[in-house]
């Protein structure tokens, strides 16, 4: 599992399936690992070579006091691709990993063929979820959240059907340096990347899960309108949907990818 530099910072990546074959790189959601991913690697690295890292401050990756941004993330998943010696690759993101997708496939259009969004958004019109979240993370740490986190990633019905699942995605949201999940927070509380959607050229695939109220079907329904090679799919999950609708997600991708 090699760990690469990016500007001073220690990123964790995964590379995984046959080397020539046709790349793929995945991008978490905020609160998460690349483990995150796991219900999707048997059946994505049999086709493709998969690219998985966790963000700044997640996972096994260090924190850093660079600051963070939408665009830091970009730059970093560049420099990824750059020391891979990767030169073009499909894009899979969710929540967050979705809007650092779609800066990419404008900022770095040569990097990417084909895109996958889900469970995302381009705008947050009120930020005072992220400004009150924050709070409660600097004054009492992750933990504190991590209900109400949960109960938004995963339906009542999921979570009380798959304790496992909830445990381990729970200890990936409290294994994340707080300091960087209230940057990625103030990041959050004031995105707008509607002006960059008409300029996404590449074939995209929407992802919006029916039961999810952190990034809400409406949400998607603008990427597509403003998307111009864009599809939109809704499946039944609430917004960790490779999880919780991990077979359908699957297939929706891989059809998608080619």
């Amino acid at each position: 599992m090699p760990i690469i530099d990016v500007d001073g910072c220690a990123i964790n990546v995964q590379v995984d399936g046959r080397k020539d074959a046709p790349s793929l790189m995945l991008s978490n959601s905020m609160g998460c690992s690349l483990e995150m991913w796991q219900p999707q690697m048997a059946a994505l690295t049999e086709r493709f070579r998969v690219i998985r890292y966790d963000r700044r401050g997640h996972g096994k990756s260090a924190a850093s006091n660079a600051g963070y941004s939408v665009e830091r993330f970009g730059k970093d998943a560049v420099a990824i691709l750059d020391h891979l010696g990767v030169d073009k690759t499909h894009w899979c993101g969710i929540s967050l990993g979705g809007i650092v997708g779609q800066w990419m496939a404008v900022m770095a259009p040569e990097r990417i063929e084909r895109l996958v969004l889900s469970n995302t958004t381009s705008y947050v019109a009120d930020p005072t979820n992220w400004l009150n979240r924050i709070k409660a993370v600097q004054e009492s740490g992750l933990a504190s959240i991590a209900d109400a986190v949960l109960a938004g990633w995963l339906t009542e019905g999921f979570r009380q059907s798959h304790p496992d699942i909830v445990a381990s995605l729970r200890q990936m949201l409290i294994s994340t340096d707080p300091t960087t999940y209230a940057g990625c927070c103030e990041t959050l509380s004031r995105l707008d990347q509607r002006e960059l959607l008409p300029q996404i050229a590449c074939q995209t695939l929407i992802i919006a899960g029916e039961h999810d109220k952190s990034t809400p079907i409406p949400a998607a329904e603008l990427l597509k309108s403003k998307i111009p090679n864009a599809r939109l799919e809704i499946i039944e999950a609430a917004h960790i949907s490779n999880v919780e609708a991990a077979a359908k997600f699957t297939q929706l991708v891989s059809s998608f990818l080619g």
